[in-house]
């Protein structure tokens, strides 16, 4: 395998990047922007008042082009692909939404308020499906692409690929169903209820206890308890892998059930049947239920396994949005049946995703190919990704610095466990490295505010003559970045490492080009999305099942570890930041597992320890170690490396978050920042107004006033997620508008971040076998070499 490389020499690129795009074409919301409307409004003067006969005949116009425009949202409601993607996303709104919403003839003055809120729902979907780089089913399926270094290449290469005919317009090579892990657990809780089915199930020691050696149980923060004699025997066998009625077996004349029960009630001991976290809960489940000796209660438990296994083939096999629905519906049925269980979770804080039984993943046919123009044009990351290692090892130094503490404090008693020190850290975890998280991330951007005050203006649209707070478009030269970036970040290679997953950055890079022939002649600008800190985000389970060959991904970890990694037991579900979606799905048999708190995986696989059996230990230096119970020693920062992760993935961010205005970044041919606008609810006032018409104007006053561009993301602290903006567009106007209103009720002191849409609408590249174009974006991996 041969290595590509940043230039600079220093981050090395996986061969493989992820090529992320929307399932619908990027022309699809420019439908929604009547042709000539813009123009009209912006005939009135700024201070024009909006009244008399020409207001009139303005106001007569722009009427009919609501309704008109009523009437192309009710053919992209029509569309199959359209409601089959709104099945899997919210399907009661077929019913609530679309079916009226289809039912209704648009005219003037029917567009009363039921109307509008059906036309804003289409359009907000239709928004997300057409330009948002979302993962997720055939309308944000996962593409895969390779570098080609032949200086002959071509910069962009797409190849559209044979699609399978699901989805639209063949647009996919596969796709699969999988069900949530939510899902199976209420299952097998369902059949661990039964008494009989729970003597084949295992008891398992939990992670932070362990016997002492001489009768006695070591829980941390706790004197050494004195169980009986029969219950730390039983303690001692409940590995996980011994089901009770082995246990008994091994300890004649002793009341296991009595002594697994004292075990369980003193939170000791679990004694459930649990699932291990991953993409086929279903198959651990049905692996499990084949063990059982008794064939009745075997079969009787497979059986129920088997209906809703059907019930998902039935759904992955599903065509066109009504067998989708009828499958959906029939599963949920089934399953409600089965275990007693609401078969669609409410929408809470602490619901992680996939509310649902089964989501769907899918795979782009088209493939990308991209060659040395591409690579060269890629050498700003260079110091970008040394800033990120700056981030991450002055994190880790920090938090490990008081985690010595914490490990002196417990030492000085005597030799300290990994559980022990864990739970004596979570003041640590949950306080002070919130802070020294949040202070790095003040001072990162200092830093980098200080590198861009150093930018020369670019002569950009609206640019002022010189360097100053009105610039909107700016520039630095790559050696001037490099020089910049080395001085304020640790020297010429900038400080790395941290911990092992910190050496891993993915950012997602988008190309912007008027077409793919632009893009494969090289006419073209990159523009950086987001950067993740110290995560390969291409290990996430969404993206290694989504690969025609995900032994290549796994090679690619090998050579990042030539040795074994000790990674953390994480919780199946956490928010919105965990689920069987982005766990990480690249893992090898050399890895060992540690379970600090959770035990999310298979007991019976080698190399998983439990913290209790975990030495913590002092090196030469002050470095502190974790060795298990084999011998096998690793950097105890790797104990930390989740919550490490977790706090540096929103760091990377070069521009104060309370700037009114920042302006776009670009160094040689990489936007590394776009241009971007803060606002509070009483400077976008349009959103007030009731009048549609007046609206409309007054927000493209707004925009004229304030430099905003036709296209662009808004981001509120009272959406749950970014959403697109077309100012030449009312149905999006009075889309953000409601979203304002929203705002200044429950976060008056709030500002919606608008961000410029680059590429836009018009500078997509990726196409399909029919020649559409669609937005994406490309998402590397680079590794710190060093």
């Amino acid at each position: 395998m041969t290595d590509s490389f940043v230039p600079g020499g220093r981050w090395r690129l996986w061969e493989q990047f992820a090529l992320r795009g929307a399932g619908f074409p990027a022309r699809g919301v420019l439908r929604l922007a009547p042709a000539g409307l813009a123009e009209a409004a912006d005939k009135f003067d700024p201070d024009e008042p909006l009244e008399g006969r020409r207001w009139d005949d303005f106001a007569g116009l722009f009427g009919q082009a609501q309704a008109d425009t009523a009437s192309v949202l009710q053919d992209i409601a029509r569309m199959p692909a359209f409601r089959e993607a709104l099945a899997w996303q919210n399907r009661p709104v077929l019913d609530s939404g679309i079916a009226p919403f289809l039912a209704w003839t648009p005219t003037v003055r029917g567009r009363t308020s039921m109307p509008r809120q059906r036309e804003e729902l289409v359009a907000h979907y239709w928004q997300r499906f057409c330009v948002k780089n979302d993962t997720i089913g055939f309308f944000g399926p996962v593409g895969w692409g390779r570098w080609d270094r032949d200086p002959a290449a071509a910069a962009v290469r797409t190849d559209p690929g044979t699609g399978s005919g699901s989805g639209p317009g063949g647009l996919l090579a596969e796709s699969r169903v999988y069900f949530a892990s939510w899902a199976v657990d209420a299952l097998a809780a369902v059949l661990d209820a039964d008494p009989a089915l729970r003597e084949w199930v295992a008891p398992r020691r939990v992670p932070f206890v362990r016997p002492s050696g001489d009768g006695g149980v070591v829980v941390p923060g706790r004197p050494v308890q004195a169980p009986g004699g029969a219950a730390c025997a039983v303690l001692g066998l409940c590995d996980g892998v011994r089901t009770a009625r082995e246990i008994r077996a091994s300890l004649p004349g002793v009341d296991v059930t009595a002594a697994l029960e004292e075990l369980v009630a003193r939170r000791w001991v679990v004694w459930r049947l649990e699932v291990p976290a991953g993409a086929r809960p279903e198959r651990d489940l049905r692996a499990w239920l084949e063990r059982v000796g008794d064939p009745g209660l075997r079969d009787a438990g497979l059986a129920a396994l088997d209906e809703l296994e059907h019930g998902r083939d039935r759904v992955a096999a599903a065509r066109g949005p009504e067998e989708l629905v009828a499958a959906l519906a029939a599963l949920e049925e089934r399953f409600t049946a089965l275990t007693e269980t609401a078969a669609v979770r409410e929408k809470s804080a602490g619901t992680a995703p996939c509310r649902a039984l089964v989501y769907s993943d899918s795979r782009r046919a088209a493939t990308a190919v991209l060659g040395p123009a591409v690579h060269g044009a890629l050498a700003p990351l260079d110091p970008l990704l040394a800033s990120a290692g700056w981030l991450t090892a002055h994190l880790a130094e920090a938090v490990m610095g008081r985690a010595r503490e914490v490990y002196r404090r417990l030492a000085a008693r005597g030799p300290v466990d990994l559980a022990a020190f864990w739970f004596a850290c979570m003041p640590v975890l949950h306080g002070a490295a919130r802070e020294e998280a949040e202070a790095l991330g003040r001072e990162f951007r200092r830093r980098w505010q200080d590198i861009l005050a150093a930018a020369a203006p670019d002569g950009g649209p609206g640019s002022p003559d010189g360097p100053g707070p009105g610039a909107r478009r700016v520039r630095l030269t790559p050696e001037e970045l490099a020089r910049q970036v080395a001085e304020r970040f640790g020297g010429p290679g900038g400080t790395g490492g941290g911990w092992s997953a910190a050496r891993c950055l993915s950012p997602d890079i988008m190309v912007a080009a008027s077409g793919p022939e632009a893009a494969a002649r090289g006419d073209f600008e990159l523009v950086l999305g987001e950067l993740h800190v110290a995560a390969n985000t291409l290990g996430a389970s969404l993206f290694v099942h989504q690969h025609p060959d995900p032994a290549r991904l796994l090679a690619e970890t090998g050579r990042d570890h030539p040795g074994p990694r000790l990674l953390p037991l994480l919780p199946k579900e956490h928010r919105s930041r965990l689920s069987a979606r982005i766990r990480n799905a690249l893992v090898r048999p050399e890895d060992y597992y540690v379970a600090l708190v959770d035990f999310t995986a298979d007991p019976a696989r080698p190399r998983t320890v439990l913290s209790a059996d975990v030495a913590v230990v002092e090196r030469a230096g002050g470095e502190l170690a974790v060795v298990l119970p084999d011998g096998a020693a690793f950097p105890a920062v790797e104990v930390f490396s989740h919550v490490l992760t977790t706090l540096a993935m929103d760091l990377f961010r070069l521009v104060p978050d309370d700037a009114r205005h920042s302006p776009r970044v670009t160094v040689d041919r990489l936007v590394v920042a776009r241009e971007t606008w803060r606002m509070t609810a009483a400077e976008l006032d349009f959103a007030e107004e009731k009048d549609e018409a007046r609206r409309f104007v007054r927000a493209r006053r707004r925009r004229a006033e304030t430099g905003l561009p036709r296209f662009a993301f808004a981001v509120l602290p009272t959406e749950t997620r970014p959403f697109y903006v077309d100012f030449d567009s009312p149905v999006y106007v009075n889309i953000l508008a409601k979203a304002v209103r929203r705002m200044a009720r429950k976060d008056p002191d709030g500002r919606v971040v608008f961000t410029e849409m680059l590429p836009g609408p018009d500078q997509a590249w990726l196409t399909d076998h029919q020649g559409e174009a669609y937005t994406s974006e490309l998402r590397f991996v680079a590794v710190d070499g060093r």
